[in-house]
């Protein structure tokens, strides 16, 4: 499974490539492949007499179910947690950046391993060689989670600050399942086409004859199927993530049309930056964070106007058994709180979900990203994992995998 590197190489290291001055307009800091040195190699056992747990593994091995409670147990002391590079740091790259010391200090709760990945493969292979309480994937792999029954239903009234989160972002396909909330909502960003130079562009520029820079994962192709959406309306396209066979042809021939060597297809941000610094390529996919550094740098990179664009956003599940439920819930409290969102979108260049942290360093990402303007957030189809039942809407679509294999041959 393919996974967007929109933000998780910290854009300070960038400053002067290409004579662009960006060092200004990043956030401080670089995200460190290291773990915290305080994380055991080997999930803790939580210690004798911990409290009835607030979700219960069923006796047949099932996905668990919730049991209502009217507040969080006991601590067990101990928490694992799974992620992406920079989703969630620990003070080991920057003092300034940490949000799990004061989750610990409030909670009681310790995170003794905090494993971090780039892709979305990586984590399921984590996932299958481990053993975690909390997870936070991306789109394409949520799904797929949920599926297998390899994370379980959350109870949303122990979640605090859950009805904070817009509703477009809580009742995301991607997150619920059969009417059950299996992801609470923690970051957010867009695909935006971005060009430079005379005259205005659409999104179908990013495929025509010029160089451009396209992300290098399968969910690319809904981007291309958005522009079709457009500009052919006889294809029937409603949702760019749930594509017929029909579709989905259409969509990688836009694609494969003016595909060749000038392309590039990136997965670190350095291959958009560079490139657009140096003038080889004027058209990419990229998110709006980078729009806003390359027009603080005075260069005259544009989107255009009104477009629709495709999104993701991460989320915090639970996985269907954790070792430490109580702490597990307390994890989802503080990461949908402003107190932890609002570093982590200050860090990572995304939107906060919960708007309550666009203040203080967030509060430039929540401008980037138009927080609070339901106009514009109504231009974006979130992400979802392509399925042969069309996203459970019936019909005949094709799959994570189709897309995966057509990708594979494009991209060689």
């Amino acid at each position: 499974m393919g996974r967007d590197m929109l933000r998780r190489t910290r854009l300070g290291v960038l400053a002067g490539v290409g004579g662009l001055a960006l060092a200004a307009c990043a956030p401080a800091g670089a995200v460190s492949g290291a773990q915290p040195p305080r994380s055991p190699s080997v999930s803790a056992t939580p210690g004798a007499g911990s409290a009835t747990p607030a979700i219960t593994p069923s006796a047949t091995g099932s996905t668990p179910t919730p049991t209502p409670s009217a507040s969080i147990g006991k601590s067990e002391g101990t928490l694992q947690v799974l992620t992406f590079q920079g989703d969630v740091e620990y003070g080991g790259t920057s003092s300034r950046v940490n949000w799990v010391t004061p989750f610990e200090t409030k909670s009681g709760c310790r995170v003794v391993k905090l494993d971090r990945v780039r892709t979305s493969e990586e984590m399921a292979a984590k996932l299958r060689g481990g053993t975690y309480d909390v997870v936070s994937p991306a789109p394409d792999l949520a799904g797929q989670l949920v599926t297998e029954g390899r994370v379980a239903p959350i109870d949303t009234s122990l979640v605090q600050d859950y009805r904070q989160i817009p509703k477009r972002l809580r009742e995301l396909p991607a997150l619920q399942r059969d009417h059950k909330v299996y992801g609470i909502p923690y970051l957010w960003g867009v695909n935006q086409t971005i060009y430079e130079g005379g005259g205005r562009k659409g999104p179908e520029a990013l495929y025509g004859a010029s160089p451009a820079a396209i992300r290098d994962t399968p969910l690319s192709i809904a981007d291309a199927a958005l522009v079709l959406r457009r500009t052919e309306p006889g294809l029937g396209i409603e949702d760019p993530f749930q594509l017929t066979p029909v579709q989905l042809d259409a969509a990688v021939k836009l694609l494969t049309e003016n595909d060749g060597p000038d392309r590039v297809y990136w997965q670190d941000p350095l291959d958009v930056i560079r490139p657009f610094s140096a003038g080889t390529i004027r058209i990419a996919e990229a998110s709006p964070y980078y729009l806003d550094l390359f027009q603080r740098a005075k260069r005259p990179v544009r989107t255009p106007a009104g477009a629709q664009m495709t999104g993701s956003v991460d989320s915090w599940m639970l996985t269907s058994k954790p070792a430490s439920p109580n702490c597990a819930y307390e994890w989802l409290n503080w990461m949908s709180s402003p107190d932890a969102q609002r570093p982590a979108a200050a860090w990572t260049g995304l939107a906060p979900a919960n708007p309550e942290a666009c203040t203080g360093r967030a509060q430039r990402m929540c401008e980037i990203y138009q927080v609070g303007d339901d106009k514009w957030l109504r231009r974006v189809f979130f992400a979802a994992r392509p399925t042969k039942d069309c996203g459970g809407q019936g019909g005949e679509c094709t799959d994570y995998t189709d897309w995966a294999e057509r990708w594979k041959n494009l991209v060689k």
